[in-house]
Formats: structure tokens, C-alpha cells, sequence
């Protein structure tokens, strides 16, 4: 009998997976990309949030301080960290969790967790940021 397939090859790869060309799991490398892009960013957003912060201790009033924060460059600087940071705060931990939690039940559990609680923290930055850069404006 004679083999009429194109590649002869063995292969554990099923027809459809080798059809989308994906791993495993299907999502890992969009998922470390994302993770490394996220840390990457991170380091110039953190940069500029110590340089506002230590710009921030010297004012002697809070009135200045609210000056710098209402500035749009830096709230903007300051949501973009805030989401970069929780973004990449959230990647790490169900990468932990999806290693180390073994349970299924527990690993669901700790999933949704991980992103609820990274939602939380980033919409509670957010809205300190816009209230305090909008409240000049809003007034």
C-alpha cells in the first residue's frame, strides 16, 4: 500500500491542531508575550511614577500636590502604570497558581479570584486618579 500523505513525517499532532499551527495548550505564547510586553512597559511607567512621587514629597502644600497630579501628561502616565502594573501583576499570579494549584476546583476558584481582585485594585487607582485629576475640573 502506498502512503499518499504530503508530509510522512510521524507526528502526535493532530490534523486540526497542525491546521492552526498551535501548541499545547493553544494560548501560551500569546500569554508570555503579553507578560513580557506588560514588563517591559512597566519599567520607563515606574521610572516616571518615582520621579512624580519624589516630585510630589518636596511640595509643601496640597494644593501643588493636586496641581502636578491634575496635570493630563501625568494622570496619564499614572493610569497607564496603573494598568499596565495590575495587568502584569494578574499574568504572574495565575501563572503561579496555574503551576502550583493542583486541585481543579481550587485552581478555578483561585482564577477568578486573581482577576477579581486585580480588577478591584485597578479600578479603585483609576478612579483615585480621575478624581483627583478631573476634581479641578469638575469643580
Amino acid at each position: 500500500m502506498v502512503d499518499n500523505r504530503f508530509d510522512t513525517r510521524v507526528s502526535m499532532r493532530t490534523p486540526l491542531a497542525r491546521v492552526k499551527g498551535l501548541g499545547a495548550s493553544g494560548h501560551g505564547v500569546e500569554h508570555w508575550w503579553i507578560h513580557r510586553v506588560t514588563a517591559v512597559s512597566n519599567i520607563p511607567l515606574i521610572i516616571a511614577f518615582v520621579i512624580i512621587v519624589a516630585a510630589l514629597a518636596n511640595s509643601p502644600s496640597y494644593q501643588e500636590a493636586i496641581a502636578v497630579i491634575s496635570h493630563p501628561l501625568v494622570a496619564i502616565i499614572l493610569i497607564l502604570a496603573v494598568i499596565s502594573v495590575a495587568n502584569h501583576m494578574r499574568l504572574g499570579m495565575q501563572i503561579v497558581i496555574e503551576d502550583y494549584v493542583h486541585d481543579k476546583g481550587y485552581k478555578i476558584a483561585a482564577l477568578i479570584a486573581n482577576n477579581f481582585y486585580a480588577v478591584i485594585v485597578a479600578v479603585a487607582c483609576l478612579y483615585a486618579i480621575l478624581k483627583v485629576s478631573l476634581g479641578r475640573i469638575l469643580l
